[in-house]
C-alpha cells in the first residue's frame, strides 16, 4: 500500500481505477493533459465501453477496459453512486477484487485514484479508502495448491496526499486492517485447530510483544480458584479445557479511566448436550469474534500508541458434548457469587460471559464495560446480517459507540433494554435462568446487566454481521471481522461514556 499524491506514471503491468459518477461522468482528470503523457487511454473508449455495459455510475456498476498496447494494460471503471463514504468502500472494494482477477493475467499494480470518487478526498475518506483497499483483498486459505498470484501494491492516489492529517489517517487505516485482518484469521481457522489453547497461543504470540501490553492466560487451576464457573460449566465437556485471556494495554500518561473490553471466545459451539441441527452448527467456528474483535481491537489501539489504557477479557471455551458436560438443571455460580440455572446449554456465550463481565468489574477495576458476542439468533432475525444490536445502560454510551461505528462503516441499532421482561428470568434454585425467552436479544441482556454491576456497560450483538456468507465490499465470506474498527474509534476517540456537549448560540 502507497500513498500519493498525483497520479504516478503507469506501466503495462498496471491496472487503472476510474471513478465513474452519476449519468455516467468521467473524472476530468482522465483527460487533462497531465494524464495525457502517460499516454492516454481514450476517453472516447471509454465512454463506448460504459454505454455499452450501462454504467451510468451507479454504486457498484464495473466496467473492465482492456487496452492493448498502452499503459495501463487495463483501465476498471466503477460506478460511485452519491460519493458518500460507504460507495467509496464500494468503488475502492469493486476495482480492488477486479485488479486481483487480473493478477492472474500479469497485472501487479492497482492505482486508486479518490478525485472524482469523492470531493474533498481528506483524512476521513483517505482512510475509509485504504481500509477498504486492504480488507477488500483478504483472503483465507488452508490448502495444499499454491495461492493465485496477487496485486503487489495498491497505490491510493489523494491530492492532500502529504498533508499530515491525512499520511495519519492512512496509518491508522492500514492498522485497522491489518488488526480486522488478524481477527478474519482467528474466527476462519478451521476448529480442529482453533481451540481454546490455540487461541491463547494466538494472543500470546501476537500481543504479548508490543510495547505497553502484558498478557495472562488462566487456565483450569486459576479458573477454579477465580470461582469462573460459567467458563468452567460450558468447557467442561471439551477435551480442550477453557482458558480465559487477559491483555492490558497501558501506556505511559493515560488517564486512570479503564475500559474493559469483553469478547465471547466459544471456539466452537455444538450447542452441547441441547446439540444443534446440522445447518446451526456449521458455523460455530465463527462463535469466537467477539473475543476476536477484542483482541484486535487492542492490538490496533497499542500499534497506533493511543493514549488510552485499555484492558481485555476473553472467555474461551469449546461447547462440546462428552459425559462430563454441563446439563439442563445444572447451577452455576459465576465470579461474585451469583448463580445461574442452566436451562439450556446452547444458552452458552452469556454464561461465560458472564464470568468475564464480573471479572473485569471486581477484580480489573473497569470503569466502563463493553461486550462483543455472537449471542442470539433473535438479533440476527430482527436486524439482518449486516447490523449488530446495541445495548446500553446510558444514553451517553450508546452515543458514543453508534458515532464510533458510524465513522467505522460498522451499522449498529440500539435495542431496548425493558425491565418488563426481567421477570423471564426468574429461577427457583438461582438469582436467574439463562433462557429467559423471547424477545431473545433482550431477555440475553437482561440477563448479563447484573454482571456489570453499577457500571456504565454496552453490549453489541453481532450474531449477524460477524459472518458473511458472500462477498461485498469489503466484507468477505466467513469471518468478517465486525466490531474491531468500532471499538478502534471508540477508543481513538477517549473511550467516551458522557454524552457530548451541547453547544448554545
Amino acid at each position: 500500500m502507497e500513498l500519493l499524491a498525483a497520479l504516478p506514471r503507469l506501466g503495462e503491468d498496471d491496472v487503472l481505477a476510474v471513478p465513474v459518477g452519476t449519468g455516467g461522468t468521467l473524472p476530468p482528470w482522465l483527460t487533462a493533459p497531465a494524464f495525457g503523457t502517460l499516454p492516454p487511454v481514450p476517453a472516447r473508449l471509454l465512454t463506448g465501453a460504459l454505454a455499452d455495459t450501462g454504467n451510468t455510475g451507479r454504486a457498484g456498476a464495473i466496467t473492465h477496459l482492456p487496452v492493448p498496447g498502452r499503459r495501463p494494460r487495463s483501465v476498471v471503471a466503477v460506478g460511485t453512486g452519491d460519493e458518500t463514504l460507504p460507495h467509496l468502500r464500494g468503488y475502492v472494494a469493486t476495482a480492488v477484487r477486479r485488479a486481483q482477477t487480473l493478477a492472474e493475467h500479469g497485472a501487479t499494480r492497482l492505482v486508486l485514484p479518490l478525485d472524482g470518487a469523492v470531493a474533498p478526498a481528506g483524512a476521513d475518506e483517505v482512510r475509509a479508502a485504504v481500509e477498504a483497499a486492504l480488507l477488500a483483498g483478504y483472503r483465507f486459505r488452508d490448502s495444499s495448491r499454491p495461492p493465485p498470484p496477487r496485486l503487489a501494491t495498491v497505490t491510493v492516489v489523494a491530492t492532500d496526499a502529504q498533508d499530515p492529517a491525512v499520511v495519519a489517517a492512512a496509518r491508522a487505516g492500514q492498522a485497522a486492517a491489518a488488526a480486522v485482518a488478524w481477527a478474519r484469521d482467528l474466527v476462519n481457522t478451521p476448529p480442529n485447530t482453533a481451540d481454546p489453547a490455540w487461541l491463547a497461543g494466538q494472543a500470546v504470540a501476537r500481543l504479548s510483544g508490543l510495547p505497553h501490553v502484558t498478557v495472562t492466560v488462566l487456565g483450569p487451576e486459576e479458573l477454579t480458584a477465580g470461582g469462573f464457573g460459567g467458563v468452567l460449566a460450558v468447557g467442561g465437556g471439551s477435551a480442550s479445557p477453557p482458558r480465559v485471556v487477559v491483555a492490558a494495554y497501558e501506556p505511559p500518561g493515560a488517564d486512570p479511566a479503564r475500559p474493559v473490553l469483553v469478547g465471547k471466545g466459544i471456539t466452537f459451539d455444538t450447542g452441547g448436550i441441547q446439540i444443534k441441527h446440522g445447518p446451526g452448527m456449521r458455523d460455530m467456528k465463527t462463535d469466537m469474534a467477539g473475543g476476536a474483535a477484542v483482541l484486535a481491537a487492542l492490538d490496533a489501539a497499542a500499534r497506533l500508541g493511543l493514549p488510552v489504557a485499555v484492558t481485555v477479557v476473553v472467555p474461551v471455551a469449546e461447547n462440546a458434548v462428552s459425559g462430563s458436560s454441563y446439563r439442563p438443571a445444572d447451577v452455576v455460580r459465576h465470579v461474585g457469587g451469583r448463580t445461574t440455572e442452566v436451562q439450556n446449554t446452547d444458552a452458552e456465550g452469556r454464561v461465560v460471559l458472564a464470568d468475564a463481565l464480573a471479572h473485569a468489574r471486581l477484580r480489573l477495576g473497569a470503569t466502563v464495560l463493553v461486550d462483543v458476542a455472537t449471542l442470539t439468533g433473535a438479533t440476527k432475525v430482527a436486524l439482518g446480517a449486516r447490523t449488530a444490536g446495541l445495548y446500553a445502560t446510558t444514553d451517553g454510551l450508546a452515543t458514543a459507540l453508534s458515532t464510533a461505528a458510524l465513522h467505522a462503516g460498522e451499522r449498529v441499532w440500539r435495542m431496548p433494554l425493558d425491565g418488563e421482561y426481567a421477570e423471564q428470568l426468574h429461577s427457583d434454585v438461582a438469582d436467574a435462568n439463562n433462557a429467559p425467552g423471547n424477545p431473545g436479544g433482550t431477555t440475553a441482556a437482561l440477563f448479563l446487566r447484573p454482571f456489570a454491576g453499577d457500571l456504565p456497560w454496552a453490549h453489541l450483538d453481532v450474531a449477524g454481521p460477524a459472518r458473511a456468507g458472500s462477498d461485498d465490499a469489503e466484507v468477505v465470506k466467513g469471518g468478517t471481522g465486525y466490531g474491531v474498527r468500532t471499538l478502534l474509534r471508540w477508543l481513538e476517540a477517549g473511550a467516551p461514556v458522557d454524552p457530548p456537549p451541547t453547544t448554545t448560540d
